[in-house]
């Protein structure tokens, strides 16, 4: 989570399919639903009860869930 009141904007998203490791800026004012694998190609949707990528397959999750632990979404 984020130390203080400093949210954690990169995240380290790992695609399960070939476990390639991406670091990535997440956005602070919209969801990102989709990602493209740059590895493989496979495109990353949210795990049912996440709100987007970042959550389901970043090492941070996204910024409003750091801020209140909330979806970015919901």
């Amino acid at each position: 989570m984020a130390d203080g009141n400093q949210l954690r904007l990169q995240s380290t998203l790992t695609c399960p399919v070939c476990g390639a490791r991406t670091t990535e800026t997440m956005p602070t004012d919209a969801c990102q639903y989709f990602y493209d694998c740059p590895a493989c190609q496979t495109v990353l949707k949210p795990k049912a009860g996440d709100c987007c990528v970042f959550c389901s397959y970043g090492d941070t999750p996204c910024p409003p869930v750091q801020a209140d632990g909330k979806g970015c979404c919901g």
